[in-house]
């Protein structure tokens, strides 16, 4: 076996479910905190000459970073061929530019932190918005997948007679292929950010849809203000309560809370980030671009 997985706490079952994917060996570690706060890591597999997969989703990234770098670096102290970084949620992407004299452009000192100490890195559906693709800031090479066609077939399962919104214009082009795929209309949101936690949007063509039921889809539910305004507008329609999906559920705060009690009739993500939101898996997406990666590992 010369394929091994290694996961962060909190990365366990999607861990599991790569390593039985692809037939891989599962890599035990030991990983905890000093009393004073700084990282404890010890790999106790052998990894000498084998290709290390490390399995971390990277949401609240800031906590995470050090002990990720600590561990792909003593895997190749240890002898590891290679290091490879399964991140299905990718952080720090929205610092993209500078907006106000000063700031720090995060995205590319991120992704310059990760590349100096992983061979590639496997993620699903990063928010790219003035980027068109992650080799512009990253120096590995960089596998990109897509949650599209498992949220349309969770919908297409699940929702009798679906309407999809999508957040915004922006969104389209990606709330298409969902709703194409999902035998499903769509519309999108004209929304106006005023800051992190206040948005305005309206809700265009609705009175076509009084008798669907409205899907509002997203990539990332961060603070779901957008959602939350949205499913005030439906309610002011008299549209039934809608299902809220998002690929990735950052939920900062109480943001799932405040969409629940907003009248969501349902919060649905994928698991990329652990929740109880979790019911789209992704590892069917994973599992195949490892085999593609590695393809002697079965």
């Amino acid at each position: 076996m010369n394929t091994i997985i290694f996961s962060l706490p909190g990365n366990e079952v999607l861990a599991d479910q790569l390593t039985g994917g692809i037939g891989a060996e599962r890599g035990e570690l030991s990983m905890r905190q000093f009393p004073d706060g700084e990282s404890y890591v010890r790999v106790i597999s052998d990894v000498k000459g084998k290709q290390a997969i490390v399995v971390c989703t990277l949401h609240r990234p800031d906590e995470k970073l050090l002990p990720l770098m600590f561990l792909c670096r003593v895997l190749k102290d240890l002898g590891a061929a290679s290091v490879h970084l399964v991140a299905p949620y990718l952080s720090y992407m929205r610092q993209d530019t500078v907006f106000k004299p000063g700031e720090a452009v995060t995205s590319g000192y991120f992704a310059a932190l990760l590349s100096s100490f992983s061979d590639s890195l496997i993620t699903i559906d990063p928010h790219l918005h003035r980027r068109s693709s992650l080799q512009e800031i990253y120096a590995i090479p960089c596998q990109v997948l897509h949650a599209s066609s498992l949220i349309s077939a969770w919908i297409k399962k699940h929702v009798k007679d679906p309407v999809l919104i999508g957040p915004d214009s922006e969104s389209e082009q990606w709330v298409s292929v969902v709703a194409r795929d999902a035998d499903a209309p769509f519309t999108v949101l004209e929304k106006t950010r005023l800051g992190d936690a206040d948005v305005r949007v309206t809700v265009p063509h609705m009175e076509r849809y009084t008798e669907r039921t409205p899907v509002l889809v997203d990539d990332i539910i961060s603070t779901a203000r957008t959602m939350i305004e949205t499913v005030g507008h439906l309610k002011v329609l008299g549209l039934k309560a809608p299902w809220c999906i998002g690929t990735h559920g950052v939920f900062a705060g109480r943001a799932y809370e405040d969409l629940v009690a907003a009248g969501a009739a349902r919060v649905i993500t994928c698991n990329t980030i652990p929740h109880a939101s979790n019911a789209i898996d992704v590892s069917s997406l994973i599992v195949p671009a490892l085999v593609n990666t590695f393809p002697d590992v079965q």
